[in-house]
């Protein structure tokens, strides 16, 4: 949860995430529309549709709005611009017990009063919910995000956003597309409820 992090936890994975993709980009542009080349950015379907905080997500929604907008500048350029959105894969970033024990160090730099707030008892089912989630959501077929990176860069007619995965397409990238109060609802049974709820 938001409430958990520091501005600094929120500021380093946009750095890496955001930041550092922006300057990478950049620095290349030049020769890209020089060779009338593409530009293929990794966002993700967390970058369409906010489940959790962190800085994870407004990451992902920046790698959007900047690919975007990229996209709309450098059309005339004969530059194609391409989103890849994975859903959950088996990567480094989703190491059950590495996850598991940064959600332990985020719930301990918490303020008292805000672990007071949400209670032992829903950091504990939070814990439980993050675990089975990594546990039975990820796809260990990394070849459906490689094959997209692959059409991205060298079909003859590109498509602006690829959804990998089966999560992704079937699942997260419809829900993003429901009215947020309904898809707010259908988020809300994964999470547990704080303590201190009204």
């Amino acid at each position: 949860p938001n409430e958990w992090l520091r501005k600094e936890d929120f500021v380093r994975v946009l750095n890496v995430n955001l930041v550092g993709l922006v300057e990478v980009t950049l620095s290349l542009l030049p020769l890209v529309r020089r060779a009338r080349g593409r530009v293929v950015n990794v966002a993700s379907i967390l970058g369409r549709l906010a489940f959790y905080g962190g800085g994870y997500c407004p990451s992902k929604y920046g790698v959007e709005a900047f690919s975007d907008s990229l996209r709309r500048e450098l059309r005339d350029f004969g530059v194609h611009v391409a989103i890849v959105e994975p859903g959950y894969f088996r990567t480094g970033m989703t190491d059950i017990a590495r996850n598991l024990e940064a959600l332990e160090q985020v719930w301990e730099q918490a303020p008292a009063s805000v672990r007071e707030s949400y209670g032992q008892r829903y950091f504990e089912s939070l814990r439980k919910v993050f675990e089975e989630s990594l546990r039975t959501r990820c796809s260990s077929d990394l070849s459906l995000v490689t094959g997209c990176m692959e059409h991205a860069l060298t079909a003859a007619h590109p498509r602006t956003r690829y959804a990998a995965g089966w999560d992704a397409r079937l699942h997260y990238i419809p829900l993003s597309y429901l009215p947020t109060a309904l898809a707010d609802r259908l988020l809300a049974p994964a999470l547990p409820r704080p303590a201190q709820a009204p």
